[in-house]
């Protein structure tokens, strides 16, 4: 969400709106092998309050994967619903490494501010020390004399 309220009558891709006859029209299917891939787990429509189907438009796209992965790559219906199974676990993933990634952004954003912070709380009026090497220099200190 971007913080806008949502309204509620937009419809989205999830939105259950079509009752199985027509999900089974737009899908090219025939109603009761949709009552079949909904018992299979195939594809799992939302249901109404008396226990009506309710498709949405990404159910129906399922539909007709389903039935190409059946009709032209000759996939069984068991081996179909791994496939989706496994498709989307992937997509949970991929969604979860998103959510890591900008986590890491964000941790790297904040240790970058606080390393700002340390360094501006330096003091200025003190000199770094640097070891000096080894050498045969001889350094002579004479204090200031004040003046009389």
């Amino acid at each position: 969400m971007d913080g806008r309220r949502r309204n509620p009558y937009q419809l989205t891709d999830d939105s259950p709106v079509y009752v199985i006859s027509i999900a089974a029209q737009l899908s090219g299917l025939h109603p009761q092998t949709l009552r079949q891939y909904d018992r299979l787990g195939l594809v799992s429509p939302d249901r109404t309050a008396g226990r009506g189907r309710r498709y949405s438009a990404r159910d129906i796209e399922l539909l007709r994967t389903v039935q190409q992965l059946s009709q032209d790559e000759g996939i069984n219906l068991a081996g179909i619903k791994r496939i989706i199974e496994l498709e989307n676990q992937v997509a949970a993933l991929q969604q979860r490494v998103a959510e890591l990634s900008a986590a890491v952004d964000g941790a790297a954003v904040a240790m970058q501010q606080r390393e700002a912070q340390v360094h501006a709380s330096y003091r200025r009026d003190l000199v770094p020390y640097q070891s000096a090497q080894q050498t045969s220099a001889l350094v002579v200190w004479r204090p200031k004399r004040p003046k009389d």
